[in-house]
């Protein structure tokens, strides 16, 4: 009986708290008020109905709570209600409901699936890019439009369509409005839809992971799968510039450290009218990848996309914040994002073709879309914004703090800058918070100035310096861009190092050594690009160094400086100098691009360049390395290989004995040493020779396929189903033709032995006469 009940009051107790936990909303103690008269007229109010008044909420409006009367009800308080009414002094008065409210964070959090292997974006403490801040604070990119230039997107996966944006895509390959990629068995073409979900893939829908700008609209252009031409890149660069706001591109020449190569007349053309005249007026905004060619020395300098002044160029920084070893230092790069680096350090999440998911996407390939998202949101914050104010806004609001390089400097106003990362680390919440009361920077001026006695011979093993004064420059007091155009004889270009100094003290590198550079084409008016003197005064000596390194002849012929820059400084500038509000001031965690006293800043420390192989790889030392110039190795001993100019034990993942290499030519032999280390196809994790059929080990998520005894592939694993069924299908109609041809062969000699009807006649009548005869 006592159990019976126990039984039933535990019902009725749960039924009531159900029914107060399911209700929509309960009143609550607090109340609205309005009454005229000022703060002293609502306080007696408050007084005589047993109220206490916390203050305003806007004008008129008063915030009351009573303690008397229960924190939830179902019910509103009649009397007290009643009372109110009653007071002449006040005109409404309303009893709080509580009402339910789910927080956003936790929601976004726990529905991506990947979102918890987004370490560059969630780590926090100065070590991710800033976003969710900016998320918090409801920035997500709403409003802004960005367009993948690359190799398709697959605009119906998933986490994309419903940010997929057509107006905004195109295939410029096959000539229609479908940007939609190639499929091979290789997902050759996955790098347009991997770069687009790190911008734009859709939040909290429990696929994947999300965009940085995962309220942006998001389009692409297939353009890269086909003959790239200039007419091809300057009608990607130009499509409905009135709609699309950003342009990403993470492609470019060849990164193999000896090529010298940029836009044509058309697409530097479609630059000018996109800067000009795109987002009426605003200028469209170009995000570049900087270049993968660190292995090669490469130097995107020589990359006429990335050293121009319209496009904001991104390199990467590894987990932990050292230098990728695909890194492409140059004094043309604004910022960097979070990319891969070290075999041991992760790499990006991103959307992957067949509506699939990778953790895998890498290089500054991974950066530069990261970098347009950032954008998207500061677009979001003011889409008033043009081209020039989103890179003064970046100069500004990058963080060098927790980024290893051995070049960190400070320019001559103040600002941290370096070759390997720009100004640093892009802040997508300091960028956010600095556009939204951003006023648009002056005028864009330039001038002109050459060196009138610039013609020199630059000897072997030799340098010369060319100075330059500049006493006045037209409409340019603060710099934004600086370019040295040069024209430079050289029998051998990769020998020549280039470097440029400001009359404030700031000196950049323009060109590193190339060692695989063996051009004699030298430099015809080149436009080297130089982002470090942003916000210096141009007026002085400029100080042009070239040093030959090599053993041949070189002359430099002409030098033009070209300057561009404002009149008078920014808006923001001014405040700062004025003594108004600066972002320092309004976000506490950005010091506007200075270094703090944190013990994580590494700026003095060696530049740790992080390679695919292990660091304990070994060094080049006096009994593997035969002969040498420096730190370099020109020939190493035999059990030795060649790589990097390093003389080691054996190749590292990624690399094969040159010796073995059947695909071998006269250009591939620039070094006296046979034995070296050549790079697989990047589908490969070991291999036999460079070509994707070489194969002799996979990578952890892929198979090797041995479709014969010298063809061994790489494939997928999601891939090895649909391979493997294409194999039996293979055999099947291997099987029923070589059935077929058999029975065709076999009715053929049938019917040759077959008599005629000539020769049956014959037979009948050579019977008919033994028969007679008989």
């Amino acid at each position: 009986m006592t159990m019976k009940v126990y039984f039933n009051l535990v019902c009725v107790v749960t039924i009531i708290v159900s029914c107060i936990q399911f209700t929509p909303a309960h009143y609550t103690q607090q109340w609205a008020v309005h009454i005229p008269g000022g703060l002293e007229v609502a306080t007696q109010v408050a007084r005589d109905h047993g109220f206490l008044n916390h203050g305003l909420i806007f004008e008129d409006h008063y915030f009351f709570s009573h303690y008397h009367v229960a924190k939830r009800s179902l019910y509103p308080n009649s009397e007290k209600k009643i009372r109110l009414a009653a007071d002449t002094r006040v005109l409404w008065a309303s009893q709080q409901l509580a009402k339910k409210r789910s927080k956003r964070d936790m929601r976004l959090q726990n529905s991506d699936p990947k979102w918890g292997s987004m370490w560059y974006l969630n780590r926090g403490d100065g070590f991710d890019m800033n976003v969710i801040p900016a998320w918090l604070d409801g920035v997500t990119g709403k409003g802004a439009v960005v367009t993948i230039l690359d190799d398709g997107l697959e605009k119906d996966h998933p986490d994309l369509v419903k940010n997929y944006d057509p107006l905004a895509s195109y295939d410029v390959n096959n000539q229609d409005s479908d940007p939609s990629p190639r499929y091979d068995m290789i997902d050759s073409n996955r790098h347009g839809t991997r770069c687009a979900g790190e911008v734009a893939a859709t939040s909290n829908n429990s696929i994947c992971a999300l965009g940085v700008a995962h309220g942006a609209q998001v389009g692409g252009v297939r353009m890269l799968d086909g003959d790239v031409t200039d007419a091809v890149e300057a009608r990607s660069l130009s499509l409905n510039p009135q709609h699309i706001d950003i342009y990403s591109a993470s492609w470019g020449p060849d990164d193999d450290g000896k090529t010298v190569d940029g836009p044509g007349e058309l697409a530097t053309r479609a630059f000018i009218e996109g800067v000009t005249k795109g987002r009426s007026g605003k200028g469209s905004i170009f995000v570049w990848a900087s270049g993968n060619g660190g292995r090669d020395h490469d130097n995107c300098n020589c990359d006429g996309y990335t050293n121009s002044i319209y496009s904001l160029s991104i390199s990467s920084a590894t987990e932990h914040g050292n230098v990728p070893w695909y890194s492409e230092a140059c004094s043309s790069t604004l910022a960097s994002t979070y990319s891969s680096g070290a075999v041991t350090e992760r790499q990006v999440v991103t959307t992957d073709l067949r509506h699939a998911c990778t953790s895998s996407h890498t290089g500054t390939s991974a950066s530069a879309p990261l970098a347009a998202g950032i954008c998207a949101l500061a677009l979001e914050a003011n889409p008033n914004l043009t081209w020039r104010d989103m890179q003064h806004i970046v100069v500004r609001t990058a963080r060098p703090q927790h980024l290893t390089a051995s070049d960190w400097q400070v320019n001559g106003v103040g600002r941290n800058v370096s070759h390997s990362f720009g100004y640093g680390l892009m802040d997508a919440y300091a960028m956010v918070l600095l556009a939204r009361n951003w006023i648009t920077v002056p005028e864009q001026h330039k001038c002109e100035v050459s060196a009138p006695e610039a013609a020199k011979p630059i000897p072997a093993k030799s340098s010369v310096l060319v100075p330059l004064e500049v006493t006045e420059c037209e409409g340019v007091e603060n710099l934004e861009h600086v370019q040295a155009k040069l024209t430079i004889y050289a029998q051998r270009r990769g020998d020549l190092k280039i470097q440029l100094t400001s009359p404030m003290g700031t000196k950049v590198t323009l060109l590193a050594k190339r060692d695989h550079d063996n051009s004699r084409s030298g430099f015809n008016n080149w436009p080297f690009m130089s982002v470090h003197s942003w916000g210096e005064s141009p007026l002085g000596t400029w100080k042009l160094e070239i040093h030959n390194d090599g053993r041949l002849m070189a002359h430099i012929k002409l030098w033009d400086l070209t300057l561009y820059g404002t009149a008078t400084p920014p808006a923001y500038d001014s405040k700062q100098t004025e003594g108004g509000i600066s972002i320092s001031e309004v976000y506490k965690d950005v010091l506007d691009n200075s270094i703090d006293n944190s013990p994580n800043w590494k700026g003095g420390a060696e530049n740790r360049k992080d390679t695919l192989e292990v660091e304990e790889t070994e060094k080049s030392t006096s009994s593997s390395c035969r002969s040498g110039n420096g730190n370099f190795c020109l020939e190493c001993n035999p059990d030795y290989f060649m790589h990097n100019w390093k003389c080691i034990r054996s190749c590292p993942p990624g690399f094969y004995d040159s010796r073995n290499d059947l695909n071998r030519n006269s250009e591939d032999s620039n070094l006296p040493s046979n034995a070296k280390c050549l790079p697989c196809h990047y589908s490969c994790m070991k291999c036999r020779g460079s070509m994707d059929y070489q194969c002799a080990e996979c990578f952890g998520d892929a198979f090797l396929y041995n479709r014969s005894r010298l063809e061994n592939y790489c494939y997928p694993s999601h891939m090895m189903s649909d391979i493997l069924s294409e194999k039996w299908y293979f055999i099947v109609v291997l099987v029923v033709i070589g059935c077929s041809m058999l029975l065709l062969l076999l009715a053929f000699l049938y019917y040759k032995k077959r008599p005629s009807g000539y020769d049956i006649l014959r037979m009948e009548e050579d019977n008919s006469k033994v028969g007679a005869l008989n």
